[in-house]
């Protein structure tokens, strides 16, 4: 099969390499759609790869191939999400329905091959099947949904907040998309590309504000009558974000950091101050999973994608066949050169 390998940083080669053999519990994927994350760019672009050679690729739809002898809960011809994380299933962890926290887990395009390539293997566990009403297009970029969803639930969102989000892109939109859906009183989102917010505009964020205008905090204060965001989503993974949400939290708010930073954090004393007073409740969010596995982020993602609640096509900037992976990637090097989600399209 043809596949992208990841031999070193920025050498990525598209090869033969053989089809992957199937344990008696796994399924083998032919993979229709794929995307670029933005955790595969320090990977490609930098030194964060675990290993080489590797195919990335993580998020993904296709039709089942081949089936292992012990399967029986999907068949051939199945179309099919993938989620990527391969937890033991057997640690204290697993066995209170933590995955994500897993010390013993692999992951499908980071730790063993993943979907940039014709086929992946993946355990029956991890394959969600989806019917012909949504695209195949749509269904790859399901995991970053759930990445979405799933920082939502896990501070116990019930909507009725000023809701803010910061960073406007995939996952920040996404978020913006749930917010809405679960309920928020409004949704502002905070970036600094114009274009990111007029996508904002499109997909229902109530209000747009660009951090580096002068007099942005006057337009929060306004939208909250002054008491801040009862909801803080940062999703961007910047040490300016980061800070910018102890700010924007209202007293007794919840903030759950998404984004996840690729240089040294420092908060002065006066942010933690800030902190202390309001007494917020800080998190982090890792990944997508929950119990049963992978989670009902994967089903509550593909139910309201049928019923056109959720809007992915507004992501998608722009789908490269797999022979010219690289030149999606120049456009990555390119600043300012990529405007939403790139998929690699087999279709």
């Amino acid at each position: 099969m043809k596949a992208a390998v990841l031999y070193a940083k920025n050498d990525i080669r598209v090869e033969e390499i053989g089809i992957p053999l199937l344990e008696s519990h796994e399924i083998l994927v032919k993979v229709k759609v794929t995307g670029i994350c933005g955790s595969d760019l320090p990977r490609v672009m930098g030194d964060a790869a675990h290993h080489y050679p590797i195919v990335l690729g993580h998020e993904f739809s296709g039709v089942v191939e081949k089936i292992g002898s012990d399967v029986t809960k999907v068949k051939v011809g199945d179309r099919v999400v993938g989620a990527p994380l391969k937890p033991c299933h057997t640690c204290d962890d697993c066995l209170n329905g933590n995955f994500a926290q897993c010390k013993y887990y692999s992951f499908i395009g980071s730790r063993v091959n993943g979907s940039w390539a014709e086929y992946v293997a993946i355990p029956e566990a991890n394959a969600i099947p989806f019917d012909e009403s949504i695209s195949f297009e749509e269904a790859a970029l399901v995991e970053p949904s759930c990445v979405a969803l799933h920082g939502l639930r896990l501070i116990q969102f019930q909507g009725g907040e000023h809701v803010a989000i910061l960073g406007g892109g995939n996952i920040g939109l996404l978020t913006l998309q749930w917010a809405k859906i679960l309920g928020a009183r409004d949704v502002t989102v905070f970036d600094i590309d114009e274009e990111r917010l007029e996508t904002a505009k499109r997909l229902g964020a109530d209000y747009t504000i660009n951090s580096t205008r002068t007099g942005f905090e006057d337009e929060w204060k306004q939208i909250t009558k002054g008491r801040g965001f009862g909801v803080v989503m940062e999703t961007a993974g910047s040490d300016v974000t980061m800070r910018q949400s102890f700010e924007l939290a209202a007293n007794k708010a919840k903030v759950c950091f998404i984004g996840t930073p690729v240089r040294d954090l420092t908060f002065n004393h006066k942010l933690f101050e800030l902190m202390n007073r309001k007494e917020f409740t800080l998190t982090g969010s890792w990944m997508s999973y929950g119990t049963p596995f992978p989670g009902e982020e994967w089903g509550l993602t593909l139910h309201f994608l049928k019923q056109k609640r959720l809007n992915f096509k507004e992501i998608i900037y722009k789908s490269f066949s797999l022979k010219d992976i690289n030149e999606a990637f120049e456009l990555y090097r390119q600043p300012g050169g990529v405007k939403g989600k790139i998929l690699i399209n087999n279709l």
